[in-house]
């Protein structure tokens, strides 16, 4: 009984937040089907975070099944001092990003998908330039590698002795 209890407290430490849905139809010889997609990021607001992609007939059913690959993805974001520790670029398809430390009291100054998973992250201080293509899904996905590529200042110093 106990192992379950922590498994639920575990799930309910994560809030999820839907950046997209789309109706897709994919057409027959009948004619069309129509389905859903949906693009989820879930996170702690304690460092970590993660996204997924659902698809089902209905709303509800490609969201249920974004949050659960999107507990799958999760990713650890390292702080400095409630901002990022260093400026990133990351490129995903035509989306280009630059993620950037700022200063105490700033706020979140981005896009919404990039607003999205810097809330869910607990990044409570942070500047996002979106370039290019601000599709959500490739938006989301090149916010995810940058900061994937994001380093802790003691890493970033280890590496450089």
């Amino acid at each position: 009984m106990q192992n379950r209890d922590n498994r639920d407290e575990k799930k309910d430490r994560f809030e999820d937040r839907v950046v997209s849905v789309a109706r897709v139809s994919k057409t027959v010889k009948g004619g069309r089907r129509m389905s859903f997609s949906a693009l989820v990021v879930v996170g702690d607001r304690q460092g970590t975070v993660g996204f997924g992609l659902g698809k089902a007939g209905e709303v509800p059913e490609a969201v249920r099944k974004a949050v659960a690959q999107a507990r799958k993805s999760l990713v650890t974001v390292p702080l400095d001092k409630e901002t990022i520790p260093f400026l990133v670029n990351a490129k995903f398809g035509a989306s280009k990003l630059l993620l950037s430390p700022a200063p105490e009291g700033t706020g979140i100054v981005a896009g919404s998908a990039v607003r999205a998973i810097a809330e869910l992250a607990g990044i409570p201080n942070i500047m996002a330039k979106i370039q290019g293509s601000r599709n959500p899904h490739n938006v989301v996905k090149a916010t995810f590698l940058g900061l994937k590529q994001l380093k802790s200042i003691e890493e970033y110093m280890s590496a450089r002795k």
